[in-house]
């Protein structure tokens, strides 16, 4: 999928780019796999904002996404690539043999009238499905189950895909896009292939209106705050932050301290960290 400028009439479209989405064969939504996505705009049942930044973004409806694949050994049809509005990558529109219809992550490779299953015998060929420990040693795959029957909860945005390294046991060593090598249960389901629509991060946005359309709010920097708003506020002119390193919001420390419970219970799981040098 490729990248569309635009000729500078305004100086928005300067910096503008787009997909140019030839992934995608199918441009309505199936109705039937519609459902309501409710704004909140990052407040909780009190009205009260618990996550920062969000808000106003452009009305939308959720596309329900098979994450299970729990049609065990029936072979289901491509029927088209659709935009997804609420992910980075390109869904596509399956119909099992039973009629049935259902979304799927669309990986590379996969186009209309393709073939995938979910079965123990698949072939090892993008939109499969399969047990981890039915998947050799070096296959990309993503949509990782964490715990079995659970769906797929990890490496689902555009372009990402871990690599099985080994099979030891009852657990399987897999490298996550972050760097960090994970033990997950071999029993856990995984799918074969990259995440497609790999050219999504590579996008600029433009304008700050393209970010209100996906319901980003501003950030403020905390140093043109009030004391009463921010460790870092007050002050006459652009004063320093007035600690030995810079704070959040909470006044916890920032850059570089580790928040992470040092007894965490998936401790365990984590052969080797992400950035470790």
């Amino acid at each position: 999928m490729g990248i569309k400028s635009f000729r500078p009439v305004t100086p928005s479209l300067r910096n503008t780019t787009v997909l140019t989405n030839e992934e995608i064969t199918k441009h309505s939504p199936e109705k039937k796999l519609l459902t309501v996505l409710k704004k909140n705009a990052g407040r909780n049942n009190t009205g009260k904002i618990t996550v920062r930044h969000q808000g106003g973004a452009s009305r939308r409806k959720y596309r329900i996404i098979d994450f299970k694949r729990n049609k065990i050994d029936m072979e289901a049809t491509v029927i088209g690539i659709e935009y997804d509005p609420n992910r980075t990558a390109n869904i596509a529109l399956i119909e099992y043999a039973d009629g049935e219809r259902a979304y799927i992550l669309a990986p590379i490779g996969l186009t209309d009238g393709d073939k995938v299953i979910s079965s123990e015998t698949a072939d090892i060929k993008p939109g499969n499905c399969l047990p981890i420990r039915c998947i050799p040693v070096g296959t990309l795959i993503h949509n990782i189950e964490l715990n079995k029957g659970q769906g797929g909860t990890l490496v689902r945005s555009a372009g990402m895909s871990a690599q099985l390294m080994a099979k030891e046991g009852k657990y399987a060593h897999v490298r996550m896009p972050s760097g960090e090598m994970r033990l997950i249960n071999a029993d856990c389901k995984a799918t074969i292939g990259t995440v497609g629509n790999t050219d999504s991060e590579n996008v600029k946005l433009g304008k700050a209106g393209r970010s209100r359309h996906m319901g980003i709010r501003p950030s403020v920097r905390g140093s043109v705050m009030n004391p009463v708003d921010h460790p870092h506020g007050g002050g006459e002119g652009r004063a320093p932050v007035g600690h030995a390193s810079p704070r959040t919001p909470w006044g916890k420390p920032a850059l570089g301290y580790k928040t992470r419970n040092k007894k965490h219970r998936t401790n365990k799981f984590i052969v080797k960290r992400r950035n470790v040098k």
